[in-house]
């Protein structure tokens, strides 16, 4: 099969190496469409892989949609991402880390459930409790976008975008912001919210997040750490000001899949738009490509493609 393979940092290759084996529990997906996950490119880029290079083929993708090869359903792939290998024409996926694909669903769109379900499974955590008035988000990728939604669906009067793209923030108004900030110009430090939700993965905008929230408020901590070991944090702030202070990380370890298999549903429902983050798309063997736009904040989504139906 064809695969990418992560042979040093910031670097693919794409070689034709052995099909996978599934082992008990297992089986093979060909996939269809996969997508760069912002947590992708701090393992290929900031030192967060998880095993030798080279790297196993397919990784460290594991937002992927695909047929089973033995018997032709259609499913999004939702595996742990230390097992993940969606930069591949096949992969060997455990069965518990599967959702299927509704019958009529566009898979490309469904594609966009395993970033969406992310999004649903950290929500029941920030927002639980938090009255619907102000909301800041920091970064406005496909993340952030999506809490955009999630913030305007439960009601909040104001849902303040702030990043550093223009072109993201002029998406974020369209799904529902009332103000945006561009970064790093402006800020959001003097926004009083009830809730933050920090959506970019770095220390400058974890601590932008703290300063932004309101004294008694919440703040959700979501974006990847940007380094390994020890980060600074304001922490007298967050004492001073008695933050809530959550974190998300897990969504592929929830049982049944819970947050996945809603985000399919709703995305095949037609609840949540996802248009914006179907381009760019790049065929596998210009992977390199790829992350590179992607680390380029290029578009709102990457994504690879296959060439096989689905």
């Amino acid at each position: 099969m064809k695969a990418a393979v992560l042979v040093g940092p910031g670097c693919f290759e794409v070689a034709e190496v052995p099909d996978p084996s599934p082992t008990p529990g297992q089986v093979l997906v060909r996939t269809h469409r996969a997508s760069i996950c912002g947590s992708d490119l701090h393992v290929v880029y900031d030192g967060f892989h998880q095993h030798d290079f080279p790297a196993p083929p397919g990784y460290p993708g594991h937002e992927g949609v695909g047929v089973i090869v033995a018997t032709g359903e259609r499913v999004l792939t939702a595996p742990v991402p230390s097992e993940s290998g969606c930069f591949a024409e096949l992969q060997a996926v455990a069965e518990e880390s599967l959702v299927p694909i509704p019958d009529g669903a566009d898979p490309d769109r469904v594609l966009m459930a395993q970033q969406l379900g992310t999004v649903l499974f950290a929500a029941r955590r920030f927002l639980d409790g938090v009255p619907p008035l102000t909301a800041v988000v920091i970064g406005a990728g496909s993340v952030g976008t999506f809490f955009v939604q999630v913030l305007k669906r439960a009601g909040f009067r104001d849902i303040i975008v702030s990043d550093l793209e223009p072109h993201r923030l002029d998406v974020a108004r369209e799904l529902g912001a009332t103000a945006t900030v561009r970064a790093p110009a402006e800020t959001v430090a003097e926004a009083n919210a009830d809730i933050v939700i920090e959506a970019a993965g770095y220390d400058a905008t974890r601590a932008e997040a703290i300063a932004a929230a309101a004294p008694g408020g919440r703040v959700g901590l979501f974006g990847f750490p940007e380094s390994q070991g020890l980060a600074p944090f304001p922490f007298e702030l967050a004492f001073r000001k008695s933050l809530t202070i959550q974190t998300s990380v897990g969504t592929q370890a929830e049982p049944g899949l819970r947050s996945f298999r809603e985000a399919v549903q709703a995305i095949a429902a037609g609840e949540y738009e996802v248009d914006y983050l179907l381009a760019p798309t790049y065929p596998v063997e210009r992977i390199q490509e790829a992350i590179e736009a992607a680390h380029a904040r290029r578009g709102v989504k990457v994504s690879i493609t296959f060439g096989e139906s689905c």
